[in-house]
């Protein structure tokens, strides 16, 4: 009940404390007229002397108990207020431990696992002065041309037995000759017999037929197929014409790649 009246700013009964002051004042200096107004006033003084009594107790008890309370209340805002900054600060900085761990596994995933701390390689000592002309990288660079020839020749090599391996192609070619007897009493059978006793390889004899000339002669005409890189006309000719009893000469009648 105290503390309103404390903090209450307004006197609403201003005047009646003051004209019962201003009794009190004049009993002590003995201007009151008579014993009537003397008991009428001394009955007001009394209450007046207590009611002041009472109000100087409810000051001196309140006054410390509102200013301490006072007090303890904006100490215990204040630290309210810090407790609160400080959860706030608290959760701002688990935020930010978060958003960093976040970046490091990033990072991390970014760099194939590797760790971000790099190994520095140690500097290669200083050469001499001596040695300015001495080429430092002429051992690798002669290791590197020796391990680029060895490649090279191994695959020459492998190059050289895949073709070895593919089958190579053999030119034939199809030949058709007349050969032409002496006269009409050339044994034509016997001449054929002597033909077909030419052997060379990359000779075939083939079918054989006589065509006659004229006069009753007749030439023997014969088929073979010969490999081009081991049997040649000239020498086919020269094998043949080599029956000089039988054979007058050889011309190539008809001559056809395969």
């Amino acid at each position: 009940m105290a503390q309103p009246l404390l903090l209450d700013s307004t006197w609403r009964d201003q005047q009646k404390f003051e004209n019962a002051e201003a009794v009190y004042q004049c009993t002590i200096a003995g201007t009151s007229g008579n014993n009537k107004e003397n008991s009428g006033s001394s009955k007001l003084i009394n209450e007046i002397a207590e009611a002041r009594q009472q109000i100087q107790k409810a000051l001196s008890s309140s006054g410390g108990s509102a200013l301490s309370s006072g007090g303890d209340g904006q100490f215990n805002n204040r630290m309210n207020t810090l407790e609160t900054e400080n959860k706030e600060l608290k959760k701002i900085v688990d935020d930010m431990k978060k958003m960093v761990s976040k970046l490091e596994s990033r990072v991390t995933a970014l760099e194939g696992g590797k760790s971000s701390a790099t190994v520095s390689k140690p500097a290669p000592a200083p050469a001499d002065d001596d040695d300015d002309d001495f080429d430092l990288f002429g051992d690798d660079d002669e290791e590197a041309q020796a391990e680029a020839e060895k490649i090279k020749q191994e695959r020459i090599k492998a190059y050289a037995d895949k073709k070895a391996k593919k089958p190579v192609l053999i030119a034939k070619s199809s030949i058709v000759l007349d050969v032409k007897p002496w006269d009409d009493e050339t044994d034509m059978k016997e001449l054929e017999r002597c033909v077909r006793t030419v052997v060379m390889d990359g000779l075939v004899w083939g079918n054989s037929k006589l065509v006659p000339v004229g006069y009753g002669i007749k030439k023997l005409q014969i088929m073979c197929v010969v490999e081009d890189d081991k049997v040649g006309t000239d020498d086919l000719e020269d094998a043949i014409t080599h029956f000089e009893d039988f054979v007058q000469s050889v011309d190539v009648s008809s001559f056809n790649k395969i």
